[in-house]
């Protein structure tokens, strides 16, 4: 390893951890800085109607100790870098006595299942369609990229509500919410996978529309920028032939989309909440919006910090493969 690599990863590293140290400190205040009181709405929800003033300020003493709420604020943080170090994130407020652990634990699968092949599936369909419209042009140029920038157009929500009113609601060709049919106990039974099946086509759809739109955009507008670039005339004035041309201009015209692709793996956890909330997907998602709306800070702060990690992996594992697959950043690195 040459001494120039060696700075740039310590340098990568660096980075890495002072913007680790800030997002654990801003996952650990931010949540707090919402308005509403968590064991006060727990308290209003179990208290039983005849309950006297002492009995309810009784209550309210017992949950904040039991969440460390009685503590004052640098004692609550020191407990969350050891609840998020030991891995439980503490307990959750809205499910007590529920650790933060398993309800990501039970929803983070669910999550995973959705996104990913999704956000594969539409950064590939994009990418080849906008390759096309940048070398074929007629056809694909003139019908197909009017279409994707449609899509890419409609808001997540937007999309996904189209797909349910239609398919679900108005056709009833799909479930209209939910991962499985209401009754059903997961299990590897053929009854059990074919209703997951028919519940996942809707969200997922929803997902690789709106990606399909920026990823043929971006794509397309790369292609025709390398294909005008003066190495690629140079190599045609040499009689090279045109298909060896643009296997290297589709090459470096990838690059930029390497990189959303990286950083759509990295946030699909949050790029979960739409989709999951408006088909009631049991996913992360769906756990965070239900935390927000009541105050679960322990339960926020762990699917932010989750998100922020995930995001941070995602940018640092892609500048260090940069360095060794584009020749144009490690010259600009290491000279």
């Amino acid at each position: 390893m040459t001494k120039g690599m060696r700075k740039y990863f310590k340098k990568k590293i660096f980075w890495f951890v002072i913007t680790f140290i800030a997002a654990v400190v801003l996952n650990f205040i931010l949540p707090r800085l919402m308005p509403g009181d968590p064991v006060n709405s727990i308290v209003g929800k179990n208290i039983s109607p005849g309950a006297t003033q002492e009995q309810i300020q009784e209550q309210i003493v017992y949950y904040q100790h039991q969440f460390g709420l009685d503590k004052n604020i640098f004692g609550q943080f020191w407990d969350f870098v050891k609840n998020a170090f030991n891995g439980t994130f503490g307990v959750s407020y809205s499910q007590y006595p529920k650790t933060v652990s398993q309800i990501i634990g039970s929803g983070i699968w669910w999550t995973v299942a959705l996104q990913l092949p999704a956000i594969l599936v539409g950064w590939l369909l994009g990418n080849l369609l906008g390759a096309l419209a940048a070398y074929k042009r007629s056809f694909w140029d003139k019908a197909l990229m009017p279409l994707t920038l449609f899509f890419s157009a409609i808001p997540a929500f937007g999309a996904a509500v189209i797909l349910l009113v239609l398919f679900a609601v108005t056709l009833g060709w799909a479930p209209v919410n939910g991962a499985f049919d209401p009754g059903m106990i997961p299990s590897f039974s053929w009854n059990f996978i074919s209703s997951v099946i028919s519940h996942y086509q809707l969200p997922f759809w929803s997902i690789v529309l709106i990606s399909i739109g920026g990823q043929a955009v971006g794509m397309r507008s790369m292609s025709i920028y390398e294909l005008n670039a003066d190495y690629v005339k140079y190599a045609r004035f040499l009689g090279i032939k045109d298909k060896k041309i643009v296997r290297y201009v589709f090459r470096n015209a990838m690059l930029p989309q390497v990189t959303g692709l990286a950083m759509s793996i990295g946030s699909m956890v949050g790029g979960a909440l739409v989709a999951e909330t408006i088909f009631s997907y049991p996913g992360l998602g769906m756990s965070m919006y239900a935390a927000i709306n009541s105050s679960d800070y322990p339960v926020i702060s762990a699917c932010t910090l989750i998100i922020t990690i995930m995001v941070l992996i995602a940018s640092f594992m892609l500048d260090i493969i940069y360095a060794f697959i584009d020749p144009r950043v490690k010259a600009a690195q290491f000279d």
